[in-house]
Protein backbone atom coordinates (compact mmCIF):
# COMPACT_ATOMS: atom_id res chain seq x y z
CA UNK A 1 0.00 0.00 0.00
CA UNK A 2 1.20 3.41 -0.78
CA UNK A 3 0.29 6.70 1.00
CA UNK A 4 1.44 10.44 0.84
CA UNK A 5 -0.36 12.48 3.85
CA UNK A 6 2.13 15.24 4.76
CA UNK A 7 2.02 18.36 2.89
CA UNK A 8 5.23 19.88 1.49
CA UNK A 9 4.56 22.99 3.67
CA UNK A 10 3.03 22.47 7.06
CA UNK A 11 1.34 25.84 8.45
CA UNK A 12 2.66 27.67 11.59
CA UNK A 13 0.07 29.77 12.86
CA UNK A 14 2.41 31.96 14.72
CA UNK A 15 6.08 32.87 13.43
CA UNK A 16 9.08 31.08 13.58
CA UNK A 17 11.23 28.35 14.63
CA UNK A 18 13.52 28.61 18.04
CA UNK A 19 16.82 26.72 17.67
CA UNK A 20 17.99 25.23 21.47
CA UNK A 21 21.25 23.40 23.12
CA UNK A 22 18.51 21.46 24.64
CA UNK A 23 15.14 19.79 24.16
CA UNK A 24 12.32 20.86 25.93
CA UNK A 25 9.20 22.36 25.17
CA UNK A 26 5.71 23.51 26.82
CA UNK A 27 2.76 23.31 25.71
CA UNK A 28 1.46 25.69 29.29
CA UNK A 29 -0.84 28.33 28.26
CA UNK A 30 1.09 30.70 29.71
CA UNK A 31 4.38 29.83 28.84
CA UNK A 32 5.61 32.15 26.56
CA UNK A 33 8.70 30.33 24.88
CA UNK A 34 9.69 27.17 23.25
CA UNK A 35 12.72 25.11 22.77
CA UNK A 36 12.77 22.54 20.41
CA UNK A 37 14.83 19.47 20.29
CA UNK A 38 18.55 19.36 19.94
CA UNK A 39 21.12 17.67 21.99
CA UNK A 40 24.81 17.29 22.00
CA UNK A 41 24.93 14.00 20.33
CA UNK A 42 22.78 15.58 17.20
CA UNK A 43 24.24 18.15 14.50
CA UNK A 44 21.83 19.33 12.17
CA UNK A 45 23.68 20.45 8.75
CA UNK A 46 22.62 23.37 6.79
CA UNK A 47 19.75 24.68 8.98
CA UNK A 48 17.09 26.67 7.59
CA UNK A 49 14.36 29.28 9.66
CA UNK A 50 12.08 31.32 7.52
CA UNK A 51 11.99 34.16 10.28
CA UNK A 52 15.28 35.64 11.95
CA UNK A 53 13.07 35.87 15.05
CA UNK A 54 13.95 32.29 17.29
CA UNK A 55 10.96 33.20 19.83
CA UNK A 56 7.46 30.80 19.63
CA UNK A 57 3.70 32.15 21.28
CA UNK A 58 2.73 29.66 23.49
CA UNK A 59 -0.20 28.64 21.19
CA UNK A 60 1.75 28.04 18.47
CA UNK A 61 1.56 24.92 16.56
CA UNK A 62 1.66 23.08 13.50
CA UNK A 63 -1.39 22.61 11.36
CA UNK A 64 -2.18 19.61 9.38
CA UNK A 65 -3.82 20.88 6.96
CA UNK A 66 -1.53 21.71 3.61
CA UNK A 67 -1.06 25.56 2.43
CA UNK A 68 0.94 27.29 -0.25
CA UNK A 69 1.39 30.52 2.15
CA UNK A 70 3.46 28.95 4.79
CA UNK A 71 6.00 30.84 6.76
CA UNK A 72 7.83 27.77 8.10
CA UNK A 73 9.62 25.33 5.69
CA UNK A 74 9.40 21.91 5.96
CA UNK A 75 12.54 20.49 8.12
CA UNK A 76 14.59 18.42 5.43
CA UNK A 77 18.40 19.25 7.16
CA UNK A 78 20.53 15.99 7.53
CA UNK A 79 20.68 14.45 10.96
CA UNK A 80 24.38 13.54 12.00
CA UNK A 81 23.80 10.82 14.21
CA UNK A 82 26.02 7.87 15.05
CA UNK A 83 23.67 5.41 13.21
CA UNK A 84 25.52 2.39 13.92
CA UNK A 85 25.48 2.70 17.48
CA UNK A 86 22.07 4.30 18.58
CA UNK A 87 21.00 1.46 21.01
CA UNK A 88 17.33 1.53 22.66
CA UNK A 89 17.20 4.98 23.80
CA UNK A 90 14.93 8.43 23.22
CA UNK A 91 16.72 10.83 20.14
CA UNK A 92 14.23 14.10 20.74
CA UNK A 93 12.27 14.68 17.47
CA UNK A 94 11.01 17.36 15.63
CA UNK A 95 7.34 16.96 16.04
CA UNK A 96 4.24 14.79 18.09
CA UNK A 97 1.13 14.64 17.38
CA UNK A 98 -1.52 15.13 19.83
CA UNK A 99 -5.34 14.89 20.00
CA UNK A 100 -8.23 14.94 22.75
CA UNK A 101 -11.55 13.41 23.49
CA UNK A 102 -14.27 14.53 25.94
CA UNK A 103 -16.86 12.74 27.56
CA UNK A 104 -18.95 12.50 23.98
CA UNK A 105 -16.16 9.96 22.80
CA UNK A 106 -14.67 11.84 19.84
CA UNK A 107 -11.73 12.55 19.18
CA UNK A 108 -10.40 16.30 17.85
CA UNK A 109 -8.74 16.61 14.84
CA UNK A 110 -5.12 16.32 16.07
CA UNK A 111 -2.61 18.74 15.58
CA UNK A 112 1.30 18.34 14.78
CA UNK A 113 3.51 20.41 18.26
CA UNK A 114 6.90 20.59 18.34
CA UNK A 115 8.21 17.77 20.41
CA UNK A 116 8.32 18.44 23.67
CA UNK A 117 6.45 18.50 27.30
CA UNK A 118 3.23 18.91 28.12
CA UNK A 119 0.88 19.96 30.75
CA UNK A 120 -1.13 18.01 32.67
CA UNK A 121 -3.00 18.60 35.84
CA UNK A 122 -1.62 16.61 39.02
CA UNK A 123 -5.46 15.01 39.56
CA UNK A 124 -5.20 13.91 35.67
CA UNK A 125 -6.85 10.35 35.39
CA UNK A 126 -3.48 8.81 34.29
CA UNK A 127 -1.09 10.37 37.27
CA UNK A 128 -4.53 9.06 40.03
CA UNK A 129 -5.14 5.95 38.78
CA UNK A 130 -3.07 4.50 35.50
CA UNK A 131 -5.77 4.73 33.49
CA UNK A 132 -3.38 4.93 29.90
CA UNK A 133 -2.35 2.78 27.68
CA UNK A 134 0.81 2.40 24.90
CA UNK A 135 1.54 1.19 21.63
CA UNK A 136 4.59 0.66 19.43
CA UNK A 137 5.82 0.40 16.17
CA UNK A 138 7.99 0.68 13.59
CA UNK A 139 9.31 2.70 10.27
CA UNK A 140 11.71 1.82 8.32
CA UNK A 141 13.51 3.75 4.93
CA UNK A 142 14.09 1.80 1.75
CA UNK A 143 17.22 2.34 -0.42
CA UNK A 144 15.07 4.49 -2.63
CA UNK A 145 14.02 6.67 0.16
CA UNK A 146 10.61 5.97 1.00
CA UNK A 147 9.28 4.83 4.07
CA UNK A 148 7.61 1.74 5.19
CA UNK A 149 5.14 1.30 8.19
CA UNK A 150 4.61 -2.35 9.53
CA UNK A 151 0.77 -3.45 10.18
CA UNK A 152 -0.25 -0.15 11.95
CA UNK A 153 -3.95 -1.42 11.37
CA UNK A 154 -2.89 -3.81 14.21
CA UNK A 155 -1.46 -2.02 16.74
CA UNK A 156 -4.73 0.46 16.20
CA UNK A 157 -7.09 -2.36 16.72
CA UNK A 158 -4.84 -3.40 20.02
CA UNK A 159 -5.36 -0.03 21.50
CA UNK A 160 -8.86 0.06 21.00
CA UNK A 161 -9.01 -3.16 22.69
CA UNK A 162 -6.93 -1.58 25.26
CA UNK A 163 -9.26 1.06 25.49
CA UNK A 164 -12.13 -1.33 26.24
CA UNK A 165 -11.23 -2.90 28.79
CA UNK A 166 -9.38 0.36 30.83
CA UNK A 167 -12.86 1.92 30.35
CA UNK A 168 -11.67 5.25 28.08
CA UNK A 169 -12.18 6.25 24.41
CA UNK A 170 -10.12 5.44 21.55
CA UNK A 171 -9.48 7.01 18.02
CA UNK A 172 -10.74 5.27 15.24
CA UNK A 173 -8.59 2.94 13.32
CA UNK A 174 -8.07 5.41 10.30
CA UNK A 175 -7.87 8.01 12.69
CA UNK A 176 -4.47 5.81 14.22
CA UNK A 177 -3.12 4.94 11.23
CA UNK A 178 -3.39 8.61 9.63
CA UNK A 179 -1.65 9.97 12.80
CA UNK A 180 0.61 7.70 12.77
CA UNK A 181 1.50 8.28 8.92
CA UNK A 182 1.52 12.03 9.95
CA UNK A 183 4.05 11.88 12.56
CA UNK A 184 6.48 9.74 10.79
CA UNK A 185 6.31 12.34 7.55
CA UNK A 186 6.72 15.29 9.69
CA UNK A 187 10.07 13.68 11.33
CA UNK A 188 11.15 11.60 8.48
CA UNK A 189 14.68 13.21 8.69
CA UNK A 190 14.87 10.51 11.99
CA UNK A 191 14.21 7.68 10.18
CA UNK A 192 17.16 5.11 10.12
CA UNK A 193 19.26 4.45 7.00
CA UNK A 194 18.41 1.84 5.20
CA UNK A 195 21.92 0.08 7.06
CA UNK A 196 19.42 -2.54 8.46
CA UNK A 197 20.78 -1.49 12.42
CA UNK A 198 17.82 0.38 13.33
CA UNK A 199 14.34 2.10 12.68
CA UNK A 200 11.73 5.00 13.67
CA UNK A 201 10.57 3.53 16.29
CA UNK A 202 6.65 5.31 17.09
CA UNK A 203 5.38 5.19 20.09
CA UNK A 204 1.53 6.03 20.43
CA UNK A 205 -0.02 6.69 24.03
CA UNK A 206 -3.74 7.35 25.10
CA UNK A 207 -4.27 8.54 28.51
CA UNK A 208 -6.80 10.08 31.10
CA UNK A 209 -5.65 13.62 30.96
CA UNK A 210 -8.63 14.88 33.04
CA UNK A 211 -9.10 15.75 36.13
CA UNK A 212 -10.36 13.30 38.79
CA UNK A 213 -10.17 12.78 42.99
CA UNK A 214 -12.83 9.96 43.33
CA UNK A 215 -12.65 6.56 41.57
CA UNK A 216 -13.54 7.20 38.30
CA UNK A 217 -12.97 7.54 34.37
CA UNK A 218 -11.64 10.55 33.48
CA UNK A 219 -13.80 12.82 31.70
CA UNK A 220 -11.07 13.41 28.98
CA UNK A 221 -8.09 11.68 27.17
CA UNK A 222 -5.47 12.66 24.96
CA UNK A 223 -4.09 10.57 22.41
CA UNK A 224 -0.01 11.13 21.65
CA UNK A 225 1.90 10.36 19.37
CA UNK A 226 5.71 10.79 19.43
CA UNK A 227 9.07 8.69 17.84
CA UNK A 228 12.67 8.27 18.32
CA UNK A 229 15.25 6.50 16.15
CA UNK A 230 16.60 3.41 17.78
CA UNK A 231 18.95 0.71 17.34
CA UNK A 232 19.20 -3.09 19.10
CA UNK A 233 16.66 -2.76 22.52
CA UNK A 234 19.03 -5.44 23.71
CA UNK A 235 22.92 -4.65 24.32
CA UNK A 236 23.69 -7.72 22.91
CA UNK A 237 22.00 -7.16 19.60
CA UNK A 238 21.58 -9.93 17.55
CA UNK A 239 23.74 -11.82 19.91
CA UNK A 240 21.64 -14.20 22.37
CA UNK A 241 20.75 -12.88 25.26
CA UNK A 242 20.51 -14.80 28.99
CA UNK A 243 16.98 -15.05 30.86
CA UNK A 244 15.94 -15.97 34.28
CA UNK A 245 12.78 -17.34 35.16
CA UNK A 246 10.86 -15.77 37.74
CA UNK A 247 9.54 -17.77 40.88
CA UNK A 248 8.59 -14.95 43.07
CA UNK A 249 6.89 -11.72 41.26
CA UNK A 250 4.53 -12.41 38.49
CA UNK A 251 3.71 -10.13 35.49
CA UNK A 252 -0.32 -10.66 35.56
CA UNK A 253 -3.14 -13.12 36.72
CA UNK A 254 -6.51 -14.36 35.60
CA UNK A 255 -9.24 -11.48 34.95
CA UNK A 256 -6.76 -8.66 35.36
CA UNK A 257 -5.12 -6.54 32.64
CA UNK A 258 -1.74 -8.93 31.47
CA UNK A 259 -3.59 -9.03 28.21
CA UNK A 260 -3.66 -5.19 27.08
CA UNK A 261 -0.41 -2.87 26.51
CA UNK A 262 -1.61 -0.84 29.36
CA UNK A 263 1.27 1.17 31.70
CA UNK A 264 0.47 -0.13 34.92
CA UNK A 265 1.97 -3.58 33.32
CA UNK A 266 5.38 -2.40 32.63
CA UNK A 267 5.68 -0.82 35.52
CA UNK A 268 5.33 -3.97 37.99
CA UNK A 269 7.77 -5.42 35.93
CA UNK A 270 10.99 -3.58 37.27
CA UNK A 271 11.79 -4.83 40.36
CA UNK A 272 12.49 -8.19 39.25
CA UNK A 273 14.02 -7.19 35.72
CA UNK A 274 16.64 -4.23 38.23
CA UNK A 275 17.18 -7.50 39.81
CA UNK A 276 18.26 -9.85 37.37
CA UNK A 277 20.41 -7.48 35.11
CA UNK A 278 22.09 -6.67 38.41
CA UNK A 279 23.00 -10.66 38.64
CA UNK A 280 23.83 -10.11 34.92
CA UNK A 281 20.90 -11.48 33.21
CA UNK A 282 18.98 -9.78 29.91
CA UNK A 283 15.83 -9.89 31.50
CA UNK A 284 13.19 -11.79 33.33
CA UNK A 285 10.85 -14.58 31.55
CA UNK A 286 7.53 -14.57 33.84
CA UNK A 287 5.32 -18.05 35.01
CA UNK A 288 1.71 -18.24 35.56
CA UNK A 289 0.37 -17.01 38.43
CA UNK A 290 -1.82 -19.91 39.21
CA UNK A 291 0.12 -23.18 38.88
CA UNK A 292 4.05 -21.58 38.69
CA UNK A 293 4.90 -23.74 35.84
CA UNK A 294 3.81 -22.29 32.55
CA UNK A 295 5.49 -19.93 30.42
CA UNK A 296 3.80 -16.74 30.17
CA UNK A 297 6.27 -13.79 28.66
CA UNK A 298 9.36 -12.30 29.39
CA UNK A 299 9.48 -8.27 30.63
CA UNK A 300 8.27 -6.66 26.94
CA UNK A 301 8.61 -9.27 24.50
CA UNK A 302 6.87 -12.77 23.56
CA UNK A 303 8.50 -16.04 23.91
CA UNK A 304 8.86 -19.27 21.10
CA UNK A 305 10.18 -22.67 22.34
CA UNK A 306 11.53 -25.18 19.64
CA UNK A 307 11.64 -28.87 19.69
CA UNK A 308 12.52 -31.28 16.69
CA UNK A 309 11.52 -28.10 14.57
CA UNK A 310 8.19 -27.68 16.05
CA UNK A 311 7.73 -24.24 17.46
CA UNK A 312 5.44 -23.60 20.66
CA UNK A 313 4.50 -20.56 22.05
CA UNK A 314 2.11 -19.86 25.12
CA UNK A 315 -1.26 -18.99 23.90
CA UNK A 316 -2.63 -16.10 24.63
CA UNK A 317 -5.90 -16.20 27.14
CA UNK A 318 -5.68 -12.88 28.66
CA UNK A 319 -2.66 -13.03 30.71
CA UNK A 320 -0.25 -12.70 27.75
CA UNK A 321 0.29 -9.58 25.25
CA UNK A 322 -1.17 -10.61 21.91
CA UNK A 323 1.98 -9.26 20.33
CA UNK A 324 1.99 -8.10 16.30
CA UNK A 325 5.66 -9.72 16.16
CA UNK A 326 4.81 -12.57 17.47
CA UNK A 327 1.56 -13.32 15.67
CA UNK A 328 3.74 -12.16 12.42
CA UNK A 329 6.20 -14.76 13.25
CA UNK A 330 3.70 -17.38 13.66
CA UNK A 331 2.48 -16.44 10.07
CA UNK A 332 5.73 -16.07 8.56
CA UNK A 333 6.90 -20.11 10.29
CA UNK A 334 3.69 -21.44 8.85
CA UNK A 335 4.57 -20.07 5.83
CA UNK A 336 8.10 -21.77 5.72
CA UNK A 337 6.46 -25.17 6.45
CA UNK A 338 6.89 -24.85 9.83
CA UNK A 339 4.25 -26.39 12.86
CA UNK A 340 3.76 -23.68 15.10
CA UNK A 341 1.38 -24.81 18.37
CA UNK A 342 -0.02 -21.76 20.33
CA UNK A 343 -1.04 -23.70 24.28
CA UNK A 344 0.34 -23.96 27.44
CA UNK A 345 4.27 -24.47 27.37
CA UNK A 346 5.72 -25.62 31.02
CA UNK A 347 8.99 -25.01 32.13
CA UNK A 348 10.18 -28.42 31.95
CA UNK A 349 9.61 -28.09 27.83
CA UNK A 350 11.79 -24.80 28.00
CA UNK A 351 14.81 -26.56 29.65
CA UNK A 352 14.56 -29.29 27.26
CA UNK A 353 14.32 -27.39 23.98
CA UNK A 354 16.47 -27.05 21.24
CA UNK A 355 15.97 -23.59 20.70
CA UNK A 356 14.13 -20.59 22.40
CA UNK A 357 14.02 -16.98 20.86
CA UNK A 358 12.00 -13.85 21.85
CA UNK A 359 9.97 -11.65 19.85
CA UNK A 360 8.31 -7.95 19.92
CA UNK A 361 8.64 -4.53 18.09
CA UNK A 362 11.61 -3.40 20.24
CA UNK A 363 13.45 -6.83 19.80
CA UNK A 364 11.86 -8.13 16.69
CA UNK A 365 13.43 -11.12 16.97
CA UNK A 366 16.19 -12.14 19.80
CA UNK A 367 17.54 -15.65 20.11
CA UNK A 368 18.03 -16.99 23.64
CA UNK A 369 21.64 -18.08 24.95
CA UNK A 370 20.49 -19.29 28.16
CA UNK A 371 18.16 -19.89 30.52
CA UNK A 372 18.37 -19.84 34.39
CA UNK A 373 15.85 -21.70 36.26
CA UNK A 374 16.00 -22.08 40.26
CA UNK A 375 19.68 -22.51 39.85
CA UNK A 376 20.04 -24.50 36.89
CA UNK A 377 21.01 -22.67 33.97
CA UNK A 378 20.55 -24.26 30.71
CA UNK A 379 22.70 -23.03 27.88
CA UNK A 380 21.36 -23.80 24.38
CA UNK A 381 23.17 -25.25 21.19
CA UNK A 382 25.00 -22.80 18.74
CA UNK A 383 24.94 -20.36 21.54
CA UNK A 384 21.28 -19.78 21.45
CA UNK A 385 21.58 -18.66 17.58
CA UNK A 386 19.62 -21.97 16.21
CA UNK A 387 18.11 -22.45 12.56
CA UNK A 388 14.54 -21.50 13.67
CA UNK A 389 14.99 -18.05 14.87
CA UNK A 390 17.82 -17.02 12.04
CA UNK A 391 15.29 -17.77 9.49
CA UNK A 392 12.15 -16.27 10.80
CA UNK A 393 14.23 -12.99 11.61
CA UNK A 394 15.87 -13.30 8.47
CA UNK A 395 12.11 -13.16 6.08
CA UNK A 396 10.76 -10.94 8.52
CA UNK A 397 12.88 -8.25 8.64
CA UNK A 398 13.28 -8.68 5.43
CA UNK A 399 10.17 -8.28 4.72
CA UNK A 400 10.03 -4.91 6.96
CA UNK A 401 12.23 -3.15 5.56
CA UNK A 402 11.17 -4.11 2.01
CA UNK A 403 14.17 -5.69 0.71
CA UNK A 404 11.80 -8.95 -0.35
CA UNK A 405 8.26 -8.40 -1.73
CA UNK A 406 5.49 -8.24 1.09
CA UNK A 407 2.99 -11.31 -0.50
CA UNK A 408 1.30 -10.59 3.15
CA UNK A 409 0.46 -7.16 2.59
CA UNK A 410 1.95 -6.13 5.80
CA UNK A 411 4.09 -3.10 4.69
CA UNK A 412 2.56 0.88 4.11
CA UNK A 413 4.51 3.17 1.92
CA UNK A 414 4.78 6.47 2.45
CA UNK A 415 5.41 9.06 -0.09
Amino acid sequence: MEHGLLPHRLRAEHGSLLASSFPAASLAAGRKRHHFPSSSSVKIQNQFHSMSSLVLGASSIIRCEATEASVYRETVETINLDWDNLGFGLVPTDHMYISKCSQDGIFTKGELLRYGPIELSPSSGVLNYGQGLFEGLKAYKKEDGSILLFRPHENALRMRMGAERMCMPSPAVEQFVDAVKLTVLANKRWVVPPTGKGSLYIRPLLFGSGTVLGLAPAPEYTFLIFVSPVGNYFKEGLAPINLVVENEFHRAAPGGTGGVKTIGNYASVLKAQKRAKENGYSDVLYLDSVHKKYLEEVSSCNIFVVKNKIISTPEIKGTILPGITRKSIIDVARGQGYQVEERLVSVEELLDADEVFCTGTAVVVSPVGSITYLGRKVEYKNNGIGVVSQQVYSSLTSLQMGLTEDKMGWTMKLN
